[in-house]
């Protein structure tokens, strides 16, 4: 395959770089990233295929699906390498509860004890309404999702009779 000229590549930056700088930074990449997928993407291209690199219409995709997979394969090893960090170091820190948490957890409480389990049921164990409405004896998933919907606003009502806001959550 002949050698690209500089004009080429100019040609070739100029239309390709933006488009993959754009997927990067969409994606949670830096400027920096995105040069490094570009120019490896490119490196790429040259090397698969057998024409002389022009990036009308189809290479052009080509080029994209080359950048798209290596921002992928780049992002899921990083965050397998920085999953660790995350995590907490002491098993106390995972589980004791919160200032906020203990305060909402005592708002759910005076809306009561059914109450609080329906809730916990359907945002904390994501049950479904059907499976909710026959642990709890409802008639069907409507009246379970209206039961929710009363718990709710038995929690929003003691919210609101306490004048909170959201900044009352916060440590």
């Amino acid at each position: 395959m002949a050698a690209l000229t500089t004009e080429q590549l100019t040609v070739i930056y100029r239309r390709g770089f933006p488009q993959v700088a754009r997927y990067v930074a969409r994606h949670g990449g830096t400027c920096e990233e995105a040069k490094d997928i570009f120019q490896d993407a490119l490196i790429i291209l040259y090397e698969k295929t057998e024409t002389p690199v022009n990036l009308k219409g189809e290479q052009m995709a080509y080029l994209m699906g080359i950048a798209r997979h290596l921002w992928l394969r780049q992002h899921k090893q990083s965050s397998r390498q920085t999953g660790l960090d995350n995590l907490p170091e002491t098993a106390n820190e995972e589980t004791e509860p919160s200032y906020a948490e203990n305060k909402l957890l005592g708002y759910l409480q005076r809306a009561g004890r059914k109450c609080l389990d329906l809730l916990k049921a359907v945002y904390y164990d994501r049950m479904p309404m059907t499976d909710i409405a026959e642990k709890f004896d409802y008639s069907s998933p409507h009246s379970a999702t209206v039961q929710k919907y009363k718990c709710l606003e038995k929690v929003r009502d003691t919210v609101k009779q306490k004048a909170l806001t959201y900044e009352d959550f916060l440590e």
